[in-house]
């Protein structure tokens, strides 16, 4: 389901990059992803262009993006979907208005050749992989996917959910077990009184500690800023421990298990995963869901 949503908002911004107009330098927005299609297509046809508004794929992974964005665009012939590898998307991005960035970075030197552009999208949260300064400097918006509003940040907290369950109750080994049929074996562990700490208590985060709260764990939380503004719910019903990015280390020596829910910035690209290791309580589990 979060794949469909996906793409849907995908597809609504394809839409939108049809009509989008260059507009003068300045500061370059992080657009918020624009709803109703239906108005968009019409505004597109009214623009009197004419032409085929044509959307890059980079790369052929998550090709689920690119399958359910063709599917969702059928009714809409003047949107054309193409993907490319990553290796030729510097020698065909002229030819394209908007391109969804997914593994590949998107420079200042392929941007100069994206004469046609007019937003570029990360296929994700963080836009680390796109020079948002040249993109500025070229009248090119650029756009991310928000993850509280398009079930992805739902999506990975399951998925966070799966992964911890899955180590703690060994589960390579069950597998192997079960096809021998032997039974009593392996000895997994619950997560049941365990320690967690959520290293980013952003959407993702959020939407972990929501599915963590009825199996009887303490949750310990870091946020740069735990103003109310920044919070969609009752944060002290879900949080025994809250602290900041400067008490991260100090809770990893408190917790059983670690799941980080970072974006991938320049502060946290450098996070020290050894040192941090190196405090944890002994067959402590980590799991890492920084995001792109």
């Amino acid at each position: 389901m979060a794949g469909a949503r996906l793409a849907t908002t995908l597809a609504r911004s394809s839409l939108a990059a049809a009509s989008a107009s260059r507009r003068p330098s300045g500061p370059n927005l992080l657009a918020s992803l624009p709803r109703g299609s239906s108005n968009m297509a019409g505004s597109i046809e009214r623009s009197g262009s004419g032409g085929i508004t044509r959307v890059l794929f980079c790369g052929p992974y998550w090709p689920a993006s690119t399958i359910y964005t063709k599917e969702y665009l059928q009714n809409y012939p003047f949107i054309q979907v193409d993907e490319v590898g990553l290796e030729e998307v510097p020698d065909v991005i002229q030819n394209y208005h908007l391109c969804v960035v997914k593994n590949r970075r998107i420079d200042s030197d392929i941007i100069a050749k994206a004469s046609q552009m007019k937003v570029i999208m990360q296929y994700g949260v963080g836009i680390e992989g796109v020079n948002v300064n040249a993109a500025t400097e070229h009248k090119i918006k650029v756009a991310r996917i928000p993850g509280s509003t398009t079930g992805n940040a739902v999506s990975c907290a399951e998925m966070a959910i799966y992964l911890t369950l899955g180590v703690l109750r060994k589960q390579k080994v069950m597998d192997t077990a079960v096809k021998r049929k032997d039974l009593g074996i392996p000895v997994g562990d619950t997560i049941f009184g365990k320690s967690v700490l959520i290293l980013g208590f952003g959407a993702i985060g959020v939407e972990v500690a929501k599915r963590l709260r009825p199996f009887g764990v303490k949750i310990l939380a870091t946020k740069r800023n735990w103003s109310s503004d920044t919070l969609p719910c009752d944060i002290d019903e879900l949080v025994d421990k809250k602290g900041g990015p400067e008490d991260m280390y100090e809770f990893a020596g408190e917790a059983d298990i670690v799941i980080a829910c970072l974006l991938l910035t320049k502060e946290t690209v450098n996070f020290s995963i050894g040192v941090f290791l190196s405090l944890f309580q002994l067959e402590s589990l980590y799991l890492n869901l920084i995001t792109k």
